[in-house]
């Protein structure tokens, strides 16, 4: 059986402001930091012996994934950085708080914006003062690569370019694979793997700093799926 754990990262201090963060590298809020640390124990308390990690350019994922790595006592594992699992890029929406920015331009937009299927808010501008906010990593990105703004759908398809290239081989080869990435990065992964319809995906809430564990079985079918934190689970859709 393989084992795929998908967590995203605890909150960041973006998160507890309500302000749609994208690629500004917003760090760990500490109650952030100490739902990073409860994974790390809930994975240690599963017996999960994880071989090798993938994480994104942000910061709150990179530490999200270092701190539950110390409880492991596996700081020294092998980890694979990428942007290709960055949130999502929201575009001209970036930094503004959710609540404010849903009041100003309607529910209905608002909604659209944020969890429609193929919507993206409009690019950000050249001279946009969060540009100079993101992941220092970012800077290693091929400027012909960088978005301004993204829809879920433009995520997915980066998200699923590079686990179909890079991460169904290792899960293939080993036993247990953690990702630590972010709301939607992890949503599209999700709706690829559960075959989550484009309707339905914009229901999926993926909770901070709980894992998520996916059994495989050796041909990779899903075998069964669920959250380490019962107390903080989300319904995983399409899965029976």
């Amino acid at each position: 059986m393989k084992k795929l754990v998908l967590i995203r990262h605890g909150q960041s201090l973006w998160n507890a402001e309500n302000r749609f963060t994208g690629w500004v590298d917003s760090p760990l809020s500490e109650h952030g930091t100490q739902e990073a640390i409860k994974a790390g124990k809930l994975i240690k308390e599963f017996e999960l012996d994880i071989q090798i990690a993938f994480t994104s350019f942000l910061s709150r994922a990179i530490d999200t994934l270092n701190i539950l790595l110390r409880e492991l006592n596996k700081s020294n594992l092998m980890v694979n950085k990428t942007w290709y699992l960055n949130e999502r890029h929201y575009g001209a929406l970036t930094g503004l708080n959710k609540e404010e920015t849903k009041k100003e331009i309607g529910e209905n937009l608002f909604l659209k914006y944020r969890r429609s299927w193929d919507t993206a808010p409009p690019p950000i501008k050249n001279n946009d003062k969060n540009i100079s906010l993101y992941g220092k990593l970012n800077k290693n990105i091929p400027e012909d690569k960088v978005p301004l703004t993204e829809s879920l759908k433009d995520t997915y398809v980066r998200v699923i370019e590079y686990y179909e290239s890079n991460i169904v081989d290792y899960l293939q080869k080993n036993n247990v694979i953690i990702i630590a990435a972010h709301g939607n990065s992890l949503r599209a992964l999700c709706k690829n793997l559960f075959k989550i319809s484009d309707e339905n995906i914009n229901s999926l809430e993926i909770p901070t700093g709980n894992p998520m564990i996916i059994n495989f079985t050796d041909k990779l079918i899903i075998d069964n799926a669920t959250y380490l934190d019962k107390e903080r689970a989300k319904p995983i859709i399409n899965l029976d």
